[in-house]
This record gives structure tokens, sequence and C-alpha cells, in this order.
């Protein structure tokens, strides 16, 4: 009986550092993708870059975080979560102190994929050694929401946190406090963790993955670089021709894949399809608006880095309480309904914003932040929830692992097009005041259109209410028979990133 009850309490105490392990480094990815928002105006001043500079700083790590995310997922399910997690972890440590000690963009840029490589490991790597350990539906569901709130805590701490460290010590700091917190992560998980893996794991999508990376990476490259080179420039020109070729590569190698990293036959689906290019618009929209904000603050409206961190507030505030209630309401009120009334929001939260001046009040600026932020919560989880419903059961953790990733292909592409709209518009004269009030009412355009697009292509092929979008989370099996497709790993791959991690 005694060795019972200390098997029992055994168990339970591992429970409860498993979960600390995987919240704590989910947090600090969270933290780091709000923190860098709110330094960008120094890393300009003391870095000596231009816009372009930034968004390689921003970009570097989102495309790398977008490219991997599955086959982190695969990764952990053949070589062992515990093991890429810390791997991760490891990873993503030793770039923030890269970051941190950066003597130029070239190196902090560096920094920044090793980040977005250890990101996309430890993502996926945390959910699924959190699902492994509750084989138990009920009791996995409430681990998952656990984590996915307390990690989202890292979100609204971002801004200020980001502030008060930049004010305090410089844009170095903010990648410094990774390092305690990766130390404590390593220590703990090593003693605490216990491994798990799925042996019958396919392989990993090696040219689809090498492909993916190599195509939106040129293209990154020619929409940020085209406003300083020419648009009409030999380089942008062959940037924008390889990656159509380099697109029409992977298109090939993953219809011929017996298990490709993302299989094309799911686009079929009208329910994924259209889910899936309403998530890349949130991703652009989310993610290209937020890269301007504290600039907006910092050298439109004179703001200083910590007063700018504090503004830019109540949009990450809005996310992380409105997120947990967005599947319920999709549930109650059915799926086009809330998307379609998230995205309207946050497309005219945007639209309000690029009416924005330096004259403008903060007390009527701060609502149109909350607006959007509330918008963009409305949509993302019942989004992934649709792309799941739109496929077999076998096929959900892969579905929602698409949905993340189309998230960041769009949050790449943001921060990349809507540069591109400043930089126009200062190179046409404007001052870059006109130049945000340019990309603000772009973004907010693209996202009311998108809202108009969903409410008509899925009159009538909405899902049912009481549905999967009602648990945010997908809620896989720890012991699934063998399928083409699934696996606890790519389950995890997206719910890693459903808390909104796109405000950096």
């Amino acid at each position: 009986m005694a060795a019972s009850h200390a098997t029992a309490s055994s168990r339970s105490n591992n429970r409860a550092a498993l979960l600390t392990v995987t919240c704590l480094g989910q947090f600090m990815v969270l933290l780091d993708n709000t923190i860098v928002g709110a330094a960008l105006p120094d890393m300009q001043h003391r870095l000596h870059t231009q816009l372009t500079g930034l968004q390689w700083i921003v970009d570097a790590y989102v495309l790398l975080v977008a490219m991997l995310l599955l086959s982190g997922g695969v990764f952990a399910d053949r070589f062992g979560r515990k093991r890429v997690y810390l791997t991760g972890v490891a990873v993503f440590t030793a770039a923030s102190l890269l970051c941190s000690l950066a003597p130029s963009l070239g190196w902090l840029v560096a920094g920044r994929v090793l980040q977005g490589i250890g990101a996309a490991a430890l993502s996926p790597a945390s959910l699924a050694l959190l699902a492994a350990a509750h084989p138990v539906p009920q009791e996995r569901i409430k681990a998952i929401g656990l984590w996915a709130g307390l990690s989202g805590i890292g979100l609204a701490a971002g801004p200020v946190a980001g502030g008060v460290l930049t004010e305090a010590f410089g844009w170095p700091a903010i990648f410094l406090v990774n390092l305690p917190i990766g130390a404590i992560l390593l220590l703990v998980g090593l003693r605490h963790l216990d491994e798990s893996r799925k042996p019958s794991a396919h392989a990993i999508d090696v040219p689809g993955t090498v492909l993916s990376v190599l195509a939106v990476g040129v293209l990154t490259y020619g929409l940020i670089e085209g406003g300083v080179r020419g648009w009409t420039s030999p380089v942008i020109l062959g940037s924008f021709a390889a990656a159509v070729i380099l697109l029409a590569a992977f298109v090939a190698a993953e219809a011929r894949r017996p298990a490709p990293m993302m299989p094309l036959g799911l686009f079929r689906q009208r329910l994924f399809t259209v889910s899936n290019t309403a998530m890349v618009v949130v991703g652009f929209a989310l993610m290209g608006s937020s890269f301007f904000f504290s600039q907006f603050f910092v050298y439109v409206q004179g703001s200083s880095i910590l007063r700018a961190g504090l503004q830019t507030l109540p949009m990450s505030l809005a996310m992380v309480l409105v997120s947990p209630y967005a599947g319920r309401l999709a549930a109650r009120y059915g799926f086009r309904v809330v998307v379609t009334t998230g995205l309207a929001l946050a497309g005219l939260g945007l639209l309000a914003l690029g009416t924005a001046h330096a004259d403008t009040g903060y007390g009527n600026v701060w609502w149109r932040l909350a607006l959007t932020g509330i918008g963009f919560a409305l949509t993302l989880s019942p989004l992934t929830g649709a792309a799941i419903q739109a496929v077999s059961p076998q096929e959900g953790g892969l579905a929602s692992g698409i949905s993340s990733t189309t998230r960041q292909i769009g949050a790449v592409l943001g921060v990349a097009l809507l540069g591109a709209v400043v930089r126009t518009r200062q190179s046409g004269g404007a001052t870059f005041e006109t130049g945000l009030n340019s990309a603000f009412l772009a973004a907010g355009t693209v996202t009311v259109a998108t809202a108009v697009f969903t409410g008509l292509w899925l009159t009538k092929s909405e899902p049912a209410k009481a549905s999967a979008t009602s648990t945010p989370t997908p809620t896989p099996n720890p012991n699934p028979t063998p399928t083409p497709r699934r696996s606890a790993g790519s389950d995890a791959v997206a719910s890693a990133n459903e808390v909104p991690a796109d405000s950096r």
C-alpha cells in the first residue's frame, strides 16, 4: 500500500515538473516574440541600420520557425521528445547569448536564425512530451490548457519587459534574460523529464524541408531588399524567379513522396484551403502590423522605449484574455460567424490605426490596438479547428501543424511586404508617418477583404457547431495505431503555437 502511494506521489511530482518545464520553455519562446518588438528602435539606433535591417532581425527568426515546425515534430517523434526538447532549449539559449553579444547586424541575424531553429525544436517537443505523459483525454486537455495559459503570459510580459530592459541596459539585455531560464530548463529537464518516442514515425522529408526554406527565403529576400536595390534590378528579379522555380520544385517533390511534410491532397478540401488561406492573412496582418507598433510610438509620437512598450500592451493583453474563449464561441455560434467577425474587427482596428497621427492622443489609440487584438484572438483557434475538421481524424495532427505553418509563412511575408510599402512611400517623398499609415491601411484592407471572402465561401461548408473548435488544442492519442501521417509530434506542432505568437 505504501509502495503504491509512493509510486503515485512520484508520478504526480514528475508530472508537476514536466508541466513546469514545458510551460517555462514555451514561455521563453513567447516572451522572445514580443520582447524583440519593443527593442527595435534601440537596435536601429545602436546598430546603425535601416528598416531593412530590422526586417531581417525579425524575419530571420520567423522564417526558420515557419519552415521547420513540421520537421521539429517529426524529429521529436523519431529521436526522442526529451532529447529534441532539451536540444532545442540548448540551441535557443546559446543563440540568445550570441544575439546579446552580436557586434553587428550580420551577427545578430545569424543569432536569430539559430534561435528560430531552437524554437522549431523546442515548441512541438514540449507539447508532445506533455501529451505523452497524460494518456487520459480529460487530464491531457486540462494539462494543455494550463500549458497554453501559463506560457501565454510571456506574450503580455514581453512589451513591458522589453521596454524596461532596453531603457535600462540597451537591447542586448532582452536576449540575456533567456540565459537563466535556459539553464534552469536544462538542469531540471535532464533530471525529471522522461523520454518518449514513436518508433513508427515517418522519415524526415528532407527535400521538402530544404526546398520550402529556400523558396520562402529567396522570396523574402526579394521583398525586403527590393526597396533598397530597386524592384527591377537583376538580383531582385532573379530572386523572384528563383522563388517560383523552387516553389514548383517543392510541389513536385511533395506530390511524389509517400509521406510528405505537406500533403497537397489536403488542399482539395474546400474548408481546409479556405481556413489556411485566412490563416496566412492573419499571420500577414498581425505580424506585419505588430512590427511597426513600437516604431510608431517612438518615431512618430515621440515616446520613450519604455513608454512605447507599455503603450503596445493593450493588443497582447486582449489576445491573451480573449483567446481562451474563441473556441467556445465557435462551438456555440459556428466557425464562419466567429472567424468572419474576428477578421472584420481586426481589419477595422488596423484601418483605425492607419488614421492615427503624431498628435493623436493615446486615449484615442489604445482601443484601436485592443480591437485589433480581440479580432485576431477570435480567429486563431477556430481557424485551426476548422482545418482539423476538414480532414479525417488520422490527419488531424498534420492539418493543425500545416495551419500553424501557414500562419508563420504569412508572418514572414507580412514583415517583408508591409515594410516594402513603407519604403516605397518614403522613396516617393512621403514621411515615415505617412508610410506607416499606408502599411496599417493595407493590412486592414486585406484583413477586411478576407473576412468577406471567408463569409461568402464558407456559407455552405460551415462545420458543425459542436466540434473540435471548442477545444483550442488537438488531443492526440498517446498510443496511436500507425497511420500514414499522424503522430504526437505533428499534433504538437500547431498546438505549440496555438497561443498567439505573432506579435513580435
